[in-house]
């Protein structure tokens, strides 16, 4: 019997808190690229949120829970991770944080084609299949004619960044798939989130040396960036996800996280006075909905199946 329950007020309460964190970080990160190279800054965050989370898990259990079972995905997730991540930091060279934030988060969609061909009984369904449709007529709206339409190199830039931002979305969602499909899903969250944050530090702290991105200047912007971006979102908001898929149903989180790319276009317009054109707005709002789509059907069918049984 599956362990995980329905969302509750508490969990649906973090998920908005949750989604306002995930879609600042992108700003957080570009407001202090001329300080810090993007890509030094995840690895920086994650080595010293990866340090915290050994602390915890030392505290907590009085060892770390390595095992045969969790060191396989965990290493692999890591690696995903971390992939995911080089394409956020690169790509927020060339793009602006609005951007990143909504193809960024197409990862769900990933995720539910990987359970589709994974998982038998999470088949997309006729209208989960519009719904991935509806989503890729998005990405091509908002790729095509998303405010970088000129001919011009800033544009090609910002094509390529953009492109960036929906490769570390499908890496998101494989990484989920990761930890779903693995012993990962039953174990312990703060290990999970230990094998990510190490395999960030590592990995990409040394493509930042062999890249020479290594740019490094304390100013008060860079400091509070990187405070926010290391205690905040790599720390206290991965832990509290991961917890949350291990008490919840994912599927049911996952449709909360569709707002994410709305708080990250706010924030990027708010923020860093990023313009908008009409038509990414209406290239993200498909991909919104598409995404509220394949999650909402398939919270539909779990509902129905359970109460035919």
């Amino acid at each position: 019997m599956d362990p995980r329950k329905p969302l509750d007020g508490f969990a649906s309460s973090v998920m908005v808190v949750l989604c306002v964190i995930w879609g600042v970080q992108q700003v957080a990160i570009k407001s202090a690229a001329a300080d810090i190279t993007p890509l030094l800054q995840v690895a920086l965050r994650s080595g010293i949120a990866g340090l915290a989370v050994l602390i915890l898990l030392l505290v907590r259990q009085r060892k770390v829970p390595f095992s045969a079972d969790n060191l396989g995905p965990g290493l692999l997730v890591g690696l995903l991770f971390s992939i995911e991540f080089m394409f956020v930091a690169e790509g927020l060279r060339f793009t602006t944080a609005a951007h990143m934030a909504v193809f960024l988060y197409t990862a769900p969609i990933f995720a539910a084609l990987g359970l589709h061909f994974l998982v038998p009984e999470e088949r997309l369904s006729g209208l989960q299949w519009s719904g991935v449709g509806v989503t890729f007529l998005g990405v091509m709206v908002a790729f095509l004619f998303g405010g970088h339409a000129s001919n011009s190199p800033q544009a090609s830039n910002m094509l390529l960044g953009d492109f960036f931002g929906l490769l570390a979305g499908a890496f998101w969602g494989m990484t989920t798939l990761v930890v779903r499909r693995s012993k990962l899903s039953s174990g312990s969250a703060t290990m999970t989130l230990f094998y990510q944050l190490a395999g960030a530090f590592v990995l990409l702290g040394g493509l930042a040396l062999l890249t020479g991105q290594t740019q490094f200047r304390l100013t008060p912007v860079s400091v509070s960036s990187m405070l926010f971006q290391t205690l905040v979102v790599t720390f206290a908001s991965y832990l509290a996800w991961f917890s949350l898929m291990r008490r919840y149903h994912a599927s049911r989180l996952g449709i909360l996280s569709f707002m994410t790319p709305v708080f990250g276009i706010l924030a990027g317009v708010v923020f860093l006075h990023e313009p908008l054109k009409v038509n990414f707005i209406l290239g993200a709002m498909l991909i919104m909905l598409g995404i509220l789509t394949v999650s909402a059907d398939s919270i539909l069918r779990q509902w129905v199946a359970r109460r035919r049984r």
